[in-house]
């Protein structure tokens, strides 16, 4: 690895710690100080409606975890990028965004907390099961719409104009038996210079994004390689797969909250889970639980990366394409191509780029 991506990488490492940790601190002194009992207690005063007061209890405790984060946000999403020339974003569309994925995540986050609530309220006993059933059902969904409601946000794509690279995936496509609404090129040039490409949505919106990126930098079998690989996921149940875990972890995490919750509500004077004031408690068991099982998913994640690795290298018989394009990608986002075990266990959901050209050599 270059001098130039080791840096990089050890300061996102470094900056996805303490982002970390920081998130705990606040939650835990919003928690512990009374600051969220005292924010319900106002609302109360204003005799809203129980909706009224739990979007603007969310309002407000998203707007000051925003202020709060913001230095690190703001480095770690812009000025780091800029320092190693990985984007050619302005500050203004940088905030544009921002706000933009903040509003979002608010509209997301009421209608979990409301269904959470809700569900809390009206199913005494088994309220942990139906309540990680809607949230279940709602990941699946969103997965489904983000195409089409989500992406279109942030970036503007079009059919890809070049024909020939096209109807190279197609065929792809159609060898390994995956249906494609189209081939679609995504402007990811407007917000950074790293290379990607994405094949996304479910059912019927089922289609490739592929980074502008990539034009001219990529010969058309790399690009063939990379939708190998993602089409391999698809071949191989792992999006399925990946699903049916974190459907398990949802279940588990609303089972463990159930079992646990009153002594938690103890240590911060608040009487039951389903008032306002506990609404921090329930992000910091998230916080916490996605901490504690994130090297699982991540090595979950690893293993199907190398099973589809193996099969887009079955299909494309294209070994030397698969190392170039390898390359390429190390070179351009800053990858770390070696890292230690201890960084590779918590923070890799794909296998380091250098045991990924081993592995393309030596099978």
């Amino acid at each position: 690895m270059t001098g130039l991506a080791k840096s990089y990488s050890h300061q996102k490492y470094a900056l996805s710690i303490i982002d970390t940790f920081y998130c705990i601190a606040l939650l835990l002194i919003f928690l512990g100080s009374g600051l969220s009992l005292s924010l319900e207690n106002l609302l109360i005063g204003l005799h809203l409606p129980r909706f009224v007061s739990v979007a603007a209890y969310l309002l407000v405790i998203s707007c000051l975890y925003y202020l709060f984060n913001l230095p690190f946000n703001l480095y770690s999403s812009f000025i780091l990028e800029h320092k190693f020339n990985l984007t050619r974003q302005t500050l203004k569309s940088w905030l544009i965004d921002q706000l933009k994925s903040g509003i979002l995540g608010y509209l997301l986050s009421l209608i979990l907390l409301y269904s959470f609530y809700w569900v809390l309220g009206r199913f005494a006993q088994w309220w942990w099961v139906v309540a990680a059933c809607c949230w279940i059902i709602f990941s699946v969904l969103l997965a489904k719409l983000a195409p089409i409601l989500i992406i279109p946000l942030f970036f503007k794509y079009k059919k890809l104009e070049d024909e020939v690279l096209r109807q190279r995936i197609l065929e792809l496509a159609d060898k390994m038996q995956v249906k494609l609404m189209d081939v679609f090129q995504i402007d990811f040039s407007k917000k950074t210079l790293k290379a990607n490409a994405a094949f996304t949505g479910m059912g019927s919106s089922r289609r490739v994004l592929l980074a502008d990126t990539l034009q001219d930098k990529y010969t058309y079998d790399e690009v063939v390689m990379i939708l190998a690989h993602e089409f391999a996921h698809y071949r191989l149940k792992h999006i399925i797969k990946l699903i049916a875990l974190n459907s398990l972890l949802t279940l588990g995490l609303f089972y463990l909250i159930s079992k646990t919750s009153a002594y938690a509500l103890g240590i911060f004077r608040l009487e039951f889970l389903g008032q306002l004031a506990s609404c921090p408690l329930i992000f910091l068991y998230f916080v916490l639980f996605g901490i504690v099982f994130a090297p699982l998913e991540a090595l979950v994640s690893r293993k199907f990366e190398r099973e589809a690795d193996r099969l887009a290298l079955k299909v494309t018989a294209d070994r030397e394409a698969f190392v170039s394009l390898m390359e390429k990608l190390a070179a351009q986002n800053l990858c770390d191509r070696n890292p230690h075990p201890l960084i590779k266990f918590f923070f890799f959901d794909h296998p380091p780029i250098d045991e990924r050209i081993k592995i393309a050599k030596t099978n």
